[in-house]
């Protein structure tokens, strides 16, 4: 089933509200002569459709903890008529047991220019689900007209992660400068955790977070956009803040540098 569609709309109004701590970072980050952002939206050509049709593909269906990396692939289609730029992923993972913790899914990414692989840091929703954005001042991938950029990605698991059920899903955010549009969203790509060889790792039931106790290493800001609304829409918003976030904090040490 289509999530309800948000093609090429501003997130100005929720992040305004929910980034007012990030604010002054992003004020101070971003230099002037760069606050009239001149990105070109990308524009579907069916209102009913996102600009970018996005799949992932060719992962395994089990992981083990404490394993190496195993490699999926993400599909960005543009169905547009004009090229799409500074475009980043945003991974939601949300796991059966809501167990996982940030620290625990090990994502890495490649922009296809070198072998460096780009890591991806998770922040977690007070529903204990993990966002993380394609992210670290890589400005963002490029996708012709009519063409399919495939993004290999890459995921292994730390050895205290216990047995689960995991359930990857992409969406895709165009950055403008202190903005953002939302232009694809992906399936979902399910998997299975198996606990690490002689693991002692409690069984899911003692580690999962109660109703009450809201997860270790929250981010207040992911927090209260989690709270507007529910499904993948809130946490495409804690994704682009996230996103957001980052870019602003390593413009802000690149300028202090």
């Amino acid at each position: 089933m289509r999530l309800p569609l948000r093609p090429r709309t501003p997130l100005r109004t929720p992040l305004s509200l929910c980034l007012a701590a990030a604010a002054p970072l992003l004020i101070t980050a971003v230099p002037p002569a760069h606050a009239a952002d001149t990105t070109p939206s990308c524009a579907a050509p069916d209102a009913r459709t996102f600009p970018l049709t996005t799949r992932i593909h060719d992962g395994p269906d089990t992981y083990e903890a404490g394993g190496g990396y195993a490699t999926w692939y993400l599909d960005l289609t543009n169905t547009t008529a004009r090229r799409c730029t500074a475009i980043h992923p945003v991974v939601v993972l949300v796991d059966q047991q809501r167990a996982l913790k940030p620290a625990q899914p090990r994502l890495d990414f490649y922009d296809g220019t070198g072998p460096r692989p780009h890591p991806v840091r998770f922040a977690t929703t007070d529903e204990a689900e993990l966002v993380g954005a394609f992210d670290d001042g890589f400005p963002g991938f490029t996708v012709d007209p009519g063409r399919t950029l495939t993004v290999k990605v890459r995921l292994a698991l730390a050895p205290d992660t216990g047995p689960n059920e995991i359930t990857a899903n992409a969406a895709v955010v165009q950055r403008h400068a202190d903005d953002g549009d939302w232009v694809g969203q992906s399936n979902d790509y399910r998997f299975d955790v198996e606990a690490a060889p002689g693991s002692s790792t409690p069984t899911p039931a003692t580690t999962a977070p109660s109703a009450t106790t809201p997860p270790a290493e929250d981010f207040s800001f992911t927090d209260e956009l989690a709270r507007t609304g529910i499904g993948t829409a809130h946490l495409v918003l804690a994704g682009t803040s996230v996103l957001l976030v980052t870019a602003g904090a390593l413009l802000l040490a690149r300028r202090r540098r």
